[in-house]
């Protein structure tokens, strides 16, 4: 695995800072494998790309920034409902890797037809509105069909009222047919599938759970919330209560101990399978962190009404739509990292910056391995060999019917030519679509890009089957490839 990361930075000329998790404790001898594992990363990931100094032309100081984290650094991002166009078409829809079977109205009149399509980045619909929370795609697409029905001469020809239509008329109607189908064909199957996602969302009273699930997150609710939800809504599937439990275990640590989290699961109707999955992801965070966060002095009276909170809310952020509220904790990690203001004793850094480029590209360690000291005039950090060009996914984009509405990066600058150092997340055991989406989030707002990586792209069902089947001799295994976005 380090080999791959590490010809990434080869492949792209780029000099990393590589910074890790650190340890939850400070003595290596208590620490125990999984606690080590980013560490041991990163270690690799170091090796392997100081040895490309000597590549010609190769940076001799760091261009860029890596930071290796493992799953344990937020468990609720990865269960919690993500409230995206594209994070519920995964979660909620049928779909087989990005593609999916959709029914759409006959043109003949007849039984729906079928049609399998692909939902990737050459649909300009789909790569506008993906990152859109669920409601706003949804007025758009209303939006877009009918603005594009009320411009389009095509669509105009079935709305007259019997006039004669000249030769030019015609003309023009016939050179539009050709952009008008295939418009309304693209605009009808987003149509159709944010349809069957609003139909599910109503039928699976997913507005009352997520409402729970992100109020459980930012402290607004106690325990006997949960409780009293799971004894009201009988009907919520045992995936969705899984999950909820799963939010609660990360939050209230401590009323899993015991036989609690036995009584919450009979409670909740679920399976001895279904209680492995929250162990396995209570493993997966550690001991050592539980005892902390559970620890300390309350009085008795007050003890049972206590909240507890997970993250707290963003100041100056206020979003529009209900349910948009929850952000994964790498959020506030890159921003801290785009500072400088990462904790040096939870995150470590391999190649420690020397003082002349400490205010460029902060952060530390103990550790003893120094970077090469850059020259004592070099006002301005190392840039990579390759050109600061915006990718294509973090550029904004309009779906191609001409009177689209904004893109999810209105406030982005137009042209990004020269970019600051990139930053590079590469999370071990799965990223969500979440992190996914801050990533392209902040690309535009620190106007840095930021690479997502990691050995999967898990969706909630597949993190689920993930834990369930995980044992001990799982964490000795032969790592997966890793994957960039």
């Amino acid at each position: 695995m380090a080999t791959r990361i590490a010809t990434v930075f080869a492949s792209l000329k780029e000099l990393p800072f590589v910074r890790y998790r650190a340890a939850k404790t400070q003595d290596a001898s208590a620490a125990t494998t999984r606690d080590l594992i980013p560490f041991k990363l990163a270690s690799a990931v170091w090796n392997c790309v100081e040895k490309y100094k000597s590549i010609p032309n190769f940076p001799q100081t760091a261009t860029c920034d890596l930071l290796i984290l493992d799953r344990s650094v937020d468990q609720v991002a990865p269960v919690i409902h993500e409230w995206t166009y594209d994070a519920m078409c995964h979660d909620l829809l049928d779909m087989d890797g990005n593609k999916y079977v959709v029914e759409l109205p006959s043109k003949s009149g007849g039984p729906p037809e079928k049609k399998e399509v692909l939902l990737e980045d050459h649909d300009p619909v789909w790569l506008e509105l993906r990152h859109a929370h669920i409601a706003d795609a949804s007025e758009r697409l209303h939006d877009k069909m009918t603005t594009f029905k009320s411009r389009n001469k095509a669509a105009q020809m079935g709305s007259r009222d019997g006039g004669e239509i000249s030769t030019r008329e015609l003309q023009k109607i016939v050179q539009a047919l050709p952009q008008y189908n295939e418009t309304m064909e693209k605009l009808s199957l987003h149509v159709e599938i944010a349809g069957s996602i609003n139909t599910l969302i109503r039928q699976m009273g997913l507005r009352d759970l997520g409402q729970l699930e992100q109020d459980l997150v930012f402290g607004d609710v106690a325990a006997k919330d949960v409780i009293n939800f799971l004894r009201t809504k009988q009907d919520t599937s045992p995936e969705n209560k899984l999950r909820l439990l799963m939010i609660y275990a990360s939050v209230y640590p401590d009323k899993f101990e015991g036989d609690k989290g036995s009584k919450l699961m009979q409670l909740a109707k679920l399976s001895p399978e279904d209680m492995k999955v929250i162990n396995n992801m209570q493993l997966l965070g550690g001991p050592p962190q539980i005892k902390k966060a559970t620890s300390g002095f309350s009085l008795k009276f007050d003890g049972q009404k206590t909240k507890q909170a997970n993250r707290k809310d963003r100041t100056g952020e206020e979003e529009t739509w209900q349910l948009f509220r929850f952000y994964p904790m790498i959020e506030e990690l890159i921003e801290n990292l785009a500072k400088g203001e990462l904790p040096k004793n939870e995150y470590s850094c391999m190649n420690e910056p020397s003082p002349t480029v400490q205010d460029t590209a902060p952060s530390g360690s103990t550790r003893t391995r120094q970077a090469p000291t850059a020259p004592t005039d070099q006002k301005r950090p190392a840039h990579s060999m390759r050109s600061r060009r915006t990718a294509t996914w973090a550029r904004p984009h309009s779906s191609d019917d001409g009177y689209s509405s904004d893109s999810v990066l209105k406030n982005a600058t137009a042209d990004f030519k020269r970019m600051g150092k990139r930053i590079f997340v590469f999370i071990i055991g799965g990223a969500t679509r979440s992190e996914s989406r801050v990533c392209h989030k902040l690309t535009a707002k620190l106007n840095r890009e930021v690479v997502l990586g990691s050995t999967t792209l898990d969706d909630p069902p597949q993190y689920l089957t993930k834990l369930k089947l995980l044992s001990e001799k799982d964490l000795s295994m032969e790592a997966p490839k890793p994957v960039f976005w």
